[in-house]
């Protein structure tokens, strides 16, 4: 993985101030870029806003305010919250900024010399008569309209306009560009998106405007300064002029040319990123990106966000709540990445105490507590080691190995998924091995091995998640007592780098517990005996059956028959109550792919919630759980 990484993010309009939907976007670039840095990898990372428009010129009006004025307070709300989330990216490009617009006149002064592949001019003049939405800034047909005449975004009746244009000729260069996709010479990510976009190709795609007539604010269309540069023609070429076109050879060559250029972009989008884009590019005798990840939309509460419904989650707000990094894991993990998702108030705090302050905060207090009394605090020296110590490290190896994986293929889920992966794997070595019998045993030898063991993992953690959560990272490196900063992702794959002897420095929790908020789950009155069937048959109509991993077991306290576990739905970590402790012992459960009823409400029962019900099946007094044997993923859906 030699070859540079250019990432960059949509730009973003700034006719409103940044929220999470911006965030997710420009977490994911930041977090994507960070990985290649450690693999050794020279990365740049580009994000910016969009301040060419009649949204803004309208917005300015409205505000009382000129267009300039206004897109330089709100390109600085993106600035102070991309801060905030301690986002690193290497050039912030506004289309207002006197570098994009020579680029961009320069890019259209390309486009205007240039000939299609059958001979015609890439730009030519004519006129357009049509209906047009402000808010979606293009040009509408009859049929995309609602059955209202309304445009289906914005709910409103787009205006009907007639002005001289200056039109792409787009239809001449469609047989190259699908070929450039079907080929995966540009490569459209996750694959349902590619096949999206093919379908574009069915639905007569046309030539599009690349100028407006009647616009003020905007760039000067070089061969006819009446003209201003519409606005892909305008945005697009971002991501060339903040590296250089124009005015830069040898940079624009470096990161154009010479890197891997990857696009983060949301579905909205997807059409002027993975058709117009590539056209322009062709016209303009440039390459066209190599990778363009198409990410989803997602909803807050089942509720797309909206100021009117007062369900709009600013960054800061998080932030605030939450700390930079745990917001930037929190936002990207709530559910995979390139699919859409709905994000619940209430499950960030779930999701916080169930993978942060329990699987990695916990341990990391557990261990560091138990180095205090045997070893005064300090890191333990290695006794001899078992074949248990030898597993864990082949498997903490694989699991890194995984994480450069997942992060080649720009899936920043499944890094984080690998770094938690680790967590849990020390989770379960740790409770294995007892060591806190050991200290009672005065087994100093054995303890040392187990307890050093554990912090080397904790460190190849910190390795992992550096990306994530390089303030936490860098703070429990410190706890550690090594370099604040790791080097390479390598680190990550040696348990021997730890100074035997060095202070560990815990005064207080990495990740402390945060109260969840309080929800309206009922208190059943069910008997043990009746744990297991809390269905009706009008439920089990509309049961949803997914595949779980169990994390973690334990009998519930004063019952003979109650056992609690926690398992793994995908990226959800849930806790339910099933009446199986005289047919299973805890170490029978943990590691089992079961099936799990998803869709029920939650319960109390003995007190402890239960959110889902495992399958099983029974016959007088035996009873044997539904479990699988299979490649498939925790998460996957039984139908």
């Amino acid at each position: 993985m030699s070859r540079a990484f250019y990432i960059t993010t949509p730009i973003y309009y700034v006719n409103d101030r940044p929220h999470i939907g911006h965030g997710y976007s420009t977490v994911a670039a930041d977090v994507l870029a960070r990985y290649h840095k450690l693999f050794g990898v020279e990365s740049f990372f580009l994000t910016g806003t969009d301040e060419h428009s009649f949204n803004v010129q309208k917005a300015a009006e409205k505000a009382g305010k000129t267009p300039r004025e206004l897109v330089d307070a709100n390109a600085q709300f993106f600035k102070d919250a991309w801060k905030k989330l301690k986002i690193e990216n290497n050039y912030f490009v506004r289309t207002t900024d006197e570098r994009h617009k020579e680029a961009v006149q320069r890019f259209i002064t390309k486009l205007h010399e240039a000939t299609t592949p059958d001979g015609k001019p890439a730009v030519y003049a004519g006129e357009y008569k049509g209906l047009y939405c402000v808010g979606c800034e293009k040009f509408l047909t009859e049929k995309d309209l609602t059955e209202e005449g309304l445009c289906p975004d914005h709910l409103v009746e787009p205006e009907s306009l007639s002005e001289k244009n200056y039109f792409f000729r787009l239809t001449s260069y469609l047989d190259q560009v699908k070929e450039l996709i079907e080929t995966d010479k540009v490569r459209i990510l996750p694959k349902e998106r590619k096949n999206e976009v093919l379908g574009l190709f069915k639905q007569g795609l046309e030539d599009f405007s690349i100028s407006r007539e009647k616009a003020t604010w905007g760039v000067s269309i070089p061969f006819d300064p009446d003209q201003k540069a519409y606005v892909w023609v305008d945005a697009l070429p971002n991501y060339i002029s903040a590296i250089g076109y124009g005015d830069d050879r040898d940079t624009f060559e470096k990161w154009w040319n010479g890197a891997r250029v990857v696009h983060i972009i949301g579905k909205d989008i997807l059409k002027f990123h993975a058709i117009f884009w590539p056209a322009m590019l062709l016209a303009a005798e440039e390459k066209p990106p190599d990778t363009i990840y198409i990410h989803g939309y997602f909803t807050v509460d089942g509720q797309k966000m909206s100021k009117s419904l007062g369900n709009v989650i600013s960054n800061e707000e998080l932030v605030e709540r939450f700390g930079a990094d745990v917001s930037r894991y929190l936002m990207l993990n709530m559910f995979p990445f390139g699919t859409d998702g709905d994000i619940r108030i209430d499950g960030f705090c779930r999701k916080y105490n169930a993978d942060l302050a329990n699987d990695f905060g916990n341990l990391v207090s557990r261990s560091a507590k138990l180095t205090k009394k045997p070893f005064g605090g300090k890191v333990p020296p290695f006794g001899e080691l078992t074949g248990d110590e030898k597993a864990l490290h082949e498997s903490i190896k694989s699991s890194v190995r995984k994480c450069r994986e997942q992060v080649e293929s720009l899936n920043p889920n499944g890094a984080a998924d690998s770094f938690m992966d680790v967590c849990r794997k020390l989770n379960r070595y740790f409770d294995s091995q007892k060591p806190w019998a050991l200290a009672k045993q005065g087994k100093t030898d054995r303890l040392g091995t187990v307890l050093r063991t554990t912090l080397e993992g904790i460190r190849c953690v910190s390795v992992m998640a550096y990306p994530y959560m390089p303030n936490k990272c860098r703070e429990l490196r410190e706890i550690l007592a090594t370099d604040p900063v790791p080097k390479s992702l390598d680190e990550a794959e040696s348990l021997e780098l730890l100074i035997e002897g060095s202070e560990i420095k815990l005064d207080s929790p990495l990740f402390p517990r945060l109260e969840e908020p309080k929800t309206d789950m009922p208190e059943t009155d069910a008997k043990e005996s009746e744990v297991d069937n809390l269905i009706s048959i009008d439920d089990f109509a509309r049961v949803q059956l997914k595949i779980a991993e169990v994390l973690e077991v334990e009998k519930v306290p004063r019952t003979d028959k109650l056992i609690k576990l926690q398992i793994r739905i995908g990226e959800e970590k849930r806790q339910i109550v099933a009446g199986i402790a005289e047919h299973y012992t805890p170490d029978q459960l943990i590691g089992k792919k079961i099936v799990v009823v998803t869709n029920l409400q939650p319960a109390k029962l003995r007190g402890i919630e239960s959110n889902g019900m495992l399958l099983a099946a029974s016959e007088g007094d035996k009873l044997a759980l539904l479990t699988l044997d299979s490649d498939l993923p925790s998460g996957a859906t039984i139908s």
